[in-house]
């Protein structure tokens, strides 16, 4: 059971978004039966089968084991995942493009840039799952809390200078078996008071909001700054 997948069809997509069956897969990062999970969220054991075969075959539940009870055999299923995100690549053509309209001060280009780093990330996991070797990645998060705009304004031009610098002095051109990643540097006011999941949500405008977060994180892509 992986901590974390990416959904990538669009038909498992829909699937997921379903009230009933998120709920199941939440139930069932504990293994369990159709018929204990009828009774934990209060419906026929019918019902909840219909559910739990359109998961699978979507894959996000898999058959764990099969108890023989009498004449009858119940089959126990665990979801494949803890938490799921959904790929951008299942919107397919309307799915974000960051080079349609590059603005490093845009918090539009910034949610392109990150949904672009979710369908890069979940088609390595699936390439590296594929092939049974891990994927090379690396991530830093952080918060800063600055004490005015213009000490924000400094920071992300020192931010960029210096990945710049770093970018220049380990970029190769002429290494022949090297490989190209992908640099994606991000910073946005922090919100505070965020519901759980499955709470109710609240209205980010009327949410107050911290110290700006600091994301660096790199995968196998290709060479180039984005902040």
């Amino acid at each position: 059971m992986f901590d974390i997948a990416v959904i990538e069809d669009p038909a498992a997509a829909e699937v997921s978004l379903d009230p009933v069956r998120a709920q199941l897969l939440a139930a069932l990062a504990q293994p369990g039966s159709a018929t204990a999970l009828a009774a934990r969220v209060g419906l026929p054991r019918q019902k909840v089968n219909y559910h739990l075969r359109a998961l699978e075959r979507h894959g996000l539940v898999e058959l764990v084991e099969e108890r023989r009870k009498g004449n009858v055999t119940e089959r126990i299923l665990r979801a494949t995942a803890a938490s799921y995100v959904i790929s951008p690549a299942a919107l397919g053509a309307v799915q974000p493009d960051p080079d349609r309209a590059p603005d490093r001060l845009s918090a539009r280009w910034l949610l392109a840039l990150a949904a672009r780093l979710v369908r890069d990330v979940g088609d390595l996991l699936s390439g590296s799952a594929r092939a049974g070797k891990p994927v090379a990645t690396f991530a830093l998060d952080g918060t800063v809390r600055f004490a005015t705009a213009a000490d924000r304004a400094a920071f992300a031009e020192e931010l960029t200078r210096a990945v710049t610098g770093l970018v220049a002095k380990y970029h190769d051109d002429g290494a022949a078996h090297g490989r190209d990643h992908h640099v994606v540097v991000a910073l946005h006011p922090s919100i505070t008071g965020r519901p759980a999941p499955g709470a109710p949500a609240t209205d980010p405008a009327t949410t107050p909001t911290t110290a700006p977060a600091t994301d660096v994180s790199e995968h196998p892509r290709d060479e180039r700054l984005e902040s």
